[in-house]
C-alpha cells in the first residue's frame, strides 16, 4: 500500500507540474500579444480559429474578425489576422526577413515527406524551385498555353450547345458549377500533363477525380484545422491512410495516370517541345518534383479559377443592368472583326468594361482565400497599420484576411459592399486614377505578392477573361433556382462547389 501511495503521489506532483507549465506557457502566450484585440478565448485557446476552418467558413469569420476589431487582430494564441495591404505586401517582399508558417503551408502536402511550392517553408528552396518552374508558366517556353485554353472552351460551348440548351417551349437545367469545373480541369490536366483529363468530352468527373478531391481537400482541412500536422503526416500513417496509387478510380487511379503520363513525356525528346513539363524538365526537375507540381498546378489551378468564373456569373446573371451592358461591348467587338473566334487575350484585356466586371466579380468573390500566415522574424518588428506603428512579437504568425481587404471602404468606397463594376474606370482625373491603381494593386495580393506571388496569374487571368467574354456572347443565363444559387465548401482557402442550376439559352 506504501509504494500505491508513493507511486500515486509522484503521478499527481507530475501532473500538478504539468498543468502549472502549461498555464504558465498560456499565460506567456497569452501576453505576449495581449495588446491586440480579437473575439473572446482567442488569446488561451485555438478552439474558436478551428471552428471558423472545419466548418468551411474561414473566410468569413476572418472578416468579421477585421470588420469588428480592426486591420490586426487576433485569432489565436500566437495568430494574428491582418486586412492591411501595406502589412501584406511588407512580409511577402523579395528581401522580407518574414517565412511561411508550417502548420499551414505543409497542411498541402501531397505526398507524406514531400514538399511542392507551396508547401516548402525553406526559403532557399522555395526560391530555387520558383526559379526552375517560372518559364513553363510564361508564353516564350509554353507557345501552346492560349491555343490549349481555346481549345477547351469551344469544348466547353459545344457541350452546352449539345446537351443543355433551353426553349421557349421546353426548359432545361445545368450545374454549372460542376461544368466549369469540366472546363478548368480539362485546361489544367492538359497544360500541366500534356493530355486533358477528359471530362468535357465525357460530360462527366472522369475516374470520380473532383469527389475524391472534395474527400481529400476535408481532410486536410481537418489535418490543418486540428494542429495534428505532424503526426497524421507521418509517412507510415500517411500512406496507410491516404489514397492509392492504382485504385480503380478516385485521387488514386489518377495518380497513378499522372504517372504515366510524366514517365511517357520523361522517355521524349524535349528539346524541340514547347509545353510545361518540357519547360520544367529543361530547369532541372526531376521525375518526383513533377509528379508533386504538376499535382499542385491541378488541385489550386482548376478549382480557384472555376470558383472565379461561376462567382462573377452569379453576379452578372444578379445584375441586368451590368450584363446587358457588358453583353453591348461583347457585341460590338465581335462585330468590329476583333473576335472572329475564341477572343484573344490581348484583346480582351483591352476591353474595359469586360476587364472592370471581371475585377469586380475577383473581389466580390475572391476565388481563393487562404490565409497564407507568415512568421515574424527573431527579435519581432516594428510595422506600419494604417497610420499606426504596431510591434510584432518574434515568431508570430500574421494570415491575411481576404474578404476583410476586398470590403475596405477606404480603398474601394462607401459602397464596398455591393458590386458594382464602374469604380473600376478611371476618369482624367489624377486622383480618381490613383485611385483605380490602388485598387488593382489590393486585390490582386490573392495571387500573392514578391517572392510569393502566383505562378500561374496571367494564365488563370487569362482563362477567367475569355470565358466570361465567351458564354455571354452566345448565351443568356438565368438562376433556374434562385433560393439555392450556389453551394460551396471552403478548405482552408479552396473553394469546393457543389451546385449552381443555371437556365441557357442561345442568344438571338
Amino acid at each position: 500500500m506504501a509504494l500505491i501511495d508513493h507511486v500515486l503521489g509522484a503521478v499527481s506532483l507530475l501532473t500538478l507540474l504539468l498543468l502549472v507549465v502549461y498555464v504558465v506557457n498560456q499565460t506567456r502566450k497569452y501576453y505576449r500579444l495581449s495588446r491586440f484585440k480579437g473575439p473572446f478565448s482567442t488569446g488561451w485557446c485555438e478552439i474558436p480559429h478551428i471552428y471558423a476552418m472545419v466548418t468551411y467558413r474561414s473566410h468569413l469569420w476572418y472578416k468579421e474578425v477585421t470588420d469588428r476589431y480592426g486591420s490586426i487582430a487576433r485569432i489565436g494564441p500566437n495568430d494574428l489576422i491582418t486586412s492591411s495591404p501595406e502589412l501584406i505586401t511588407h512580409m511577402s517582399a523579395v528581401r522580407s526577413p518574414y517565412s511561411r508558417a508550417a502548420w499551414y503551408n505543409r497542411s498541402s502536402r501531397i505526398e507524406p515527406g514531400r514538399d511542392h511550392i507551396f508547401s516548402q517553408v525553406d526559403e532557399e528552396k522555395h526560391t530555387k524551385r520558383r526559379q526552375q518552374m517560372a518559364a513553363g508558366y510564361s508564353g516564350k517556353e509554353n507557345t501552346e498555353l492560349e491555343p490549349t485554353i481555346d481549345k477547351y472552351i469551344d469544348q466547353y460551348i459545344s457541350l452546352i450547345r449539345q446537351k443543355y440548351l433551353s426553349t421557349v417551349a421546353q426548359h432545361r437545367v445545368m450545374d454549372f458549377a460542376r461544368k466549369t469545373q469540366y472546363l478548368t480541369l480539362d485546361v489544367i490536366s492538359d497544360i500541366g500533363f500534356g493530355q486533358a483529363f477528359g471530362d468535357l468530352a465525357n460530360d462527366t468527373d472522369v475516374d470520380s477525380y473532383l469527389e475524391s478531391t472534395d474527400r481529400v481537400m476535408s481532410s486536410l482541412t481537418f489535418v490543418c484545422a486540428s494542429g495534428l500536422l505532424r503526426f497524421l503526416q507521418w509517412p507510415p500513417l500517411a500512406r496507410f491512410m491516404g489514397p492509392k496509387e492504382g485504385s480503380e478510380n478516385g485521387f488514386g487511379k489518377v495518380m497513378a495516370t499522372a504517372r504515366r503520363l510524366i514517365d511517357e513525356r520523361l522517355q521524349s525528346e524535349t528539346k524541340s517541345k514547347s509545353d510545361m513539363l518540357a519547360a520544367f524538365m529543361r530547369h532541372g526537375l526531376t521525375r518526383e518534383d513533377l509528379f508533386t507540381e504538376a499535382w499542385l498546378q491541378i488541385l489550386a489551378g482548376s478549382e480557384t479559377t472555376a470558383t472565379a468564373i461561376r462567382g462573377t456569373m452569379l453576379y452578372l446573371i444578379s445584375n441586368p443592368r451590368v450584363y446587358t451592358k457588358l453583353q453591348r461591348e461583347i457585341d460590338n467587338t465581335v462585330a468590329a472583326g476583333l473576335a472572329p473566334g475564341i477572343v484573344s487575350d490581348v484583346i480582351a484585356r483591352d476591353l474595359v468594361y469586360l476587364q472592370a466586371v471581371l475585377r469586380e466579380g475577383f473581389r466580390m468573390r475572391p476565388p481563393i482565400t487562404d490565409i497564407v500566415p507568415k512568421t515574424v522574424p527573431k527579435g519581432g518588428d516594428t510595422v506600419a497599420v494604417d497610420g499606426k506603428t504596431v510591434f510584432l512579437p518574434g515568431g508570430t504568425h500574421v494570415g491575411y484576411s481576404v474578404n476583410g481587404l476586398h470590403s475596405r471602404k477606404d480603398i474601394f468606397g462607401e459602397d464596398a459592399d455591393l458590386f458594382r463594376p464602374e469604380r473600376w474606370i478611371a476618369d482624367s482625373s489624377n486622383k480618381r486614377v490613383h485611385q483605380v491603381e490602388e485598387m488593382k494593386k489590393t486585390t490582386e495580393l490573392i495571387f500573392g505578392y514578391g517572392k510569393y506571388q502566383c505562378l500561374g496569374k496571367n494564365i488563370a487571368w487569362m482563362e477567367y477573361s475569355k470565358a466570361i467574354f465567351e458564354l455571354l456572347r452566345y448565351f443568356d443565363f438565368a438562376l433556374a433556382r434562385p433560393q439555392d444559387t450556389v453551394m460551396e465548401r471552403n478548405h482552408i482557402g479552396i473553394f469546393s462547389a457543389l451546385e449552381q442550376w443555371v437556365i441557357i439559352m442561345e442568344r438571338e
